[in-house]
């Protein structure tokens, strides 16, 4: 099912991720598509929070490539890669162990590239575009 909102405000991105987040299975794989700075890491705190994360902590993964957010009873509920800084992805996901590095939780992916597609299909996309007037338009497929 495609949904369409039209975002003023960081809160109102992450709002629309909380309320993905209630209809995500432990298997889902969400990517998060848009440019620098278009809300993708304010996107994910939203999922973390609906997931019941603490999303005081979420903050973009460029540098660790993954990030791990649990849940009150410390069972993870959410990872959280960004791939913008891989130089050699193949080689670098594979470190990773992908995809059994990813199972059993719901997993966002920043800046997917060709090689995590074929490891993680993704069974939602999420299109984060930066209008003219500042506002996002965020669209689920």
């Amino acid at each position: 099912m495609t949904a369409e909102i039209l975002s003023r405000s960081e809160e109102e991105t992450e709002r629309f991720g909380e309320r993905l987040a209630a209809t995500l299975e432990s298997s889902d794989v969400i990517y998060l598509f848009g440019p620098l700075g278009a809300g993708k890491t304010a996107f994910a705190r939203g999922l973390a929070r609906g997931l019941d994360a603490s999303a005081r902590q979420v903050a973009s993964p460029s540098f660790a490539i993954l990030n791990e957010y649990a849940g009150p009873s410390g069972d993870i509920v959410l990872r959280h890669l960004d791939l913008y800084r891989l130089r050699d992805e193949e080689k670098e996901l594979e470190i990773l162990g992908l995809p059994a590095a990813v199972s059993g939780a719901p997993t966002a992916v920043e800046w997917p590239g060709e090689t995590v597609r074929r490891l993680l299909p993704p069974t939602i996309e999420v299109r984060i575009d930066v209008l003219p007037d500042g506002n996002r338009r965020i669209r689920k497929t």
